[in-house]
């Protein structure tokens, strides 16, 4: 019997909760244009087919999916939601359900976050999956908490509270249809306190407790006074239909009769809610058949053919069944079995094991042969509802409980990332701190170092340039000391043998040969004089050119004394050193000072080669090679020597080539274009 009053309630229920509109009397001609507003219209007209409201829905979906994701694009899709559940396409509502909740999710909108877990939760309740409904809806009650919306938050735990109801689990219930009404008080919401005291009184009518049962569904008449329910809806004839089972279950016949006769008078009840009209018209019935009054199998009779119509398998049920107690008190055994037996199967074949159990009460009553079968079946069934009604009633419980928990863990680890982003950060910031000083002071040592290198050669080029001054001043003394013997010596004894051949222009004897002769002779040896004084000039320029070789020859000597490796060097004599810049100079020195070093240190070489060779004019190449260990020039650390080389090197405007390789030795090149020294002006 309770089977009757409440699937009239959960259809109201659902329904409500979809929130759905009201059907449009435009025909489908009338649309003047392709929008989507004529589209979500049409879609949710009654009078069109099945197949065209989805096709416009459809077309709606098309435009709205490809606009913006903001809140009025969502507002869109709820709409088409609702009209697939209208149209009773569940997996088209639970898609767009679904896809509205991705939306939500990335653009972080809690608002249809929520109401986007309440429409899956109705998917799932629709489904009968009860687990997964319970745990969308719990999904939207911490959402709502926490945006304080208190008509949502009672909504979403009114729908809970029927979950929990349909499984049986009528203590929850009741704590959430009051938590529902705590969080409505206050708010002008007549609509939802009916939907609460309905189902109060449902729920304690279940628990035989009568009267609470009478008082709620009284209030729930009293909250419709105004009207805020619309009249389609039916839902007085619901609540007259509730008060009515409630004086069955007291065996208070009469008043029930009174109740349900009150149902049926509503207006437009057949063709409103046909169902809620059979459900009625069969409580009459038994209501009747219990005060024994005739004229009643008529009204079972219609009111079975009115739910096998609409296919309503529990309607049939609950028929079959009254109809099987009807013929039993009639004493038609075999039509009360028929229809027993036809109850049983239809139970069976729907798996409510609640029907099954109604059915075989009654099918045990009317076939007594086989009481003892239908007895041990009875016993059975009921241990399987009771362990699955406390089963998902401590679902419930530990989908709540889990859900916390996993909330718990969130906060936590929300917790303990940011005590590990701060952490991070301050290592971060440390380290940063810490890079930074330390390439502070690498940059100090290195401008240090620059400095202490510009200073070196700065000193290097003072010594090169006052060893210039010094060859420059031996260079002017050697003139005037050439000058000197010129002018003392060969141009004073040239001027006296002048004089002399002059006067012997007036002899013509063989003593005047003689003496010419005599003359001519010295003249020889002036001439001697001279070509020794211009050697001696040139040995000395030569001295003066090859003084950079005789400092590079110099270091060359100090090598060979002080290390056992083979020494081999080469100096091309076609370079012109007198043309080569005092800097190149300086830094070429340098660069081969510190490859021998580093020779010398690091490559156990048996044989070390230097060369300075001319090449095109154009350029001065010297190489340093030797037969060592050698390195892997890639993965070598960059120390400060061959540091220095390449610096030096791009002083000098030339290229560095390092070539090495693990046991086949090193060799260090360096090509420095000739920029010859410029004349000085006269």
């Amino acid at each position: 019997m309770k089977n009757n009053y409440f699937i009239l309630y959960f259809l109201l229920v659902i329904v409500i909760s979809c929130n759905n509109n009201n059907a449009t009397k435009e025909s489908s001609t009338s649309l003047s244009k392709d929008s989507l507003t004529s589209y979500l219209t049409s879609a949710n007209n009654d009078q069109l087919s099945y197949e065209l409201k989805k096709k416009y829905n459809q077309k709606a979906f098309s435009i709205i999916i490809s606009q913006k994701n903001d809140s009025l694009n969502k507002v869109n899709l709820f709409k088409v939601a609702n009209r697939y559940y209208n149209m009773n396409d569940l997996k088209s509502y639970f898609e767009t359900s679904k896809l509205i909740l991705e939306r939500s999710e990335k653009s972080l909108d809690t608002i249809n976050m929520a109401k986007a877990y309440t429409y899956l939760g109705d998917y799932y309740g629709a489904r009968i999956i009860s687990d997964s409904a319970y745990l969308n809806y719990y999904k939207a009650e911490k959402l709502y908490l926490r945006l304080n919306d208190n008509y949502n938050l009672a909504k979403t735990l009114f729908s809970k509270a029927i979950l929990q109801y349909n499984e049986s689990d009528y203590f929850n219930c009741e704590i959430n249809i009051f938590k529902a009404l705590r969080s409505i008080k206050g708010e002008k919401s007549k609509d939802f306190l009916y939907e609460c005291y309905n189902l109060l009184g449902i729920l304690y009518n279940e628990r035989e407790e009568y009267t609470k049962a009478l008082e709620y569904h009284n209030k729930a008449l009293q909250s419709l006074d105004d009207k805020s329910t619309p009249i389609e809806f039916q839902s007085k004839a619901t609540s007259y239909n509730n008060i009515g089972c409630v004086y069955l279950n007291l065996k208070n016949y009469k008043e029930a009769q009174i109740y349900f006769e009150k149902g049926l008078r509503e207006q437009n009840l057949f063709i409103e809610k046909p169902k809620l009209y059979a459900m009625l018209l069969d409580n009459l019935a038994y209501a009747k058949f219990k005060l024994k009054l005739p004229d009643n199998l008529n009204q079972f009779y219609r009111a079975l053919k009115i739910r096998d119509s609409l296919k309503i398998t529990s309607g049939i049920i609950v028929s079959k069944t009254r109809l099987s107690e009807y013929f039993a008190v009639k004493k038609d055994t075999v039509k009360a079995i028929q229809y027993a037996k036809q109850a049983l199967d239809l139970s069976r074949k729907s798996n409510r094991l609640r029907n099954i159990l109604e059915t075989l009460k009654q099918i045990g009553t009317v076939d007594p042969k086989n009481a003892s079968i239908y007895s041990n079946e009875y016993i059975l069934i009921n241990d399987r509802l009771q362990k699955a009604e406390r089963k998902m009633g401590e679902k419930f419980s530990r989908i709540e409980y889990e859900t916390d928990e996993i909330k718990v863990e969130n906060t936590n680890l929300e917790g303990q990332n940011k005590k590990l982003l701060l952490i991070f950060g301050s290592f971060i910031i440390l380290a940063t701190l810490l890079y930074t000083i330390k390439s502070q002071k690498v940059k100090q040592r290195e401008l240090l170092f620059k400095q202490q290198q510009q200073q070196a050669n700065a000193e290097i080029y003072n010594l090169l340039i006052n060893q210039q001054n010094t060859i420059e001043i031996n260079n002017i003394k050697e003139k005037k000391r050439v000058a000197r013997e010129l002018h003392d010596g060969v141009l004073g004894r040239m001027f006296g043998i002048r004089i002399n051949l002059d006067s012997l222009n007036k002899i013509n004897d063989e003593s005047g040969i003689e003496q010419r002769l005599n003359y001519l002779a010295e003249l020889k040896n002036i001439e001697q004089d001279i070509r020794e004084i211009s050697h001696n000039l040139n040995r000395e320029k030569s001295e003066l050119i090859n003084n950079f070789v005789a400092i590079v020859a110099n270091l060359f000597e100090e090598q060979k004394k002080t290390y056992p490796t083979k020494f081999i060097a080469y100096i091309d004599p076609s370079i012109k050193w007198d043309l080569i810049d005092n800097t190149v100079k300086i830094n070429l020195y340098r660069i081969l000072q510190e490859s021998l070093q580093n020779c010398n240190k690091y490559a156990k070489a048996e044989t070390i080669k230097v060369e300075f060779k001319k090449l095109d004019n154009l350029s001065l190449l010297l190489k340093i090679s030797d037969d060592g260990e050698g390195f892997n020039v890639n993965k070598a650390k960059k120390g400060i020597g061959l540091q220095n080389i390449k610096t030096r090197t791009i002083e000098c405007e030339g290229t560095l080539e390092i070539k090495s390789k693990k046991e086949e030795g090193t060799s260090i090149i360096v090509t420095i274009p000739i920029k010859k020294i410029p004349k000085p002006t006269t």
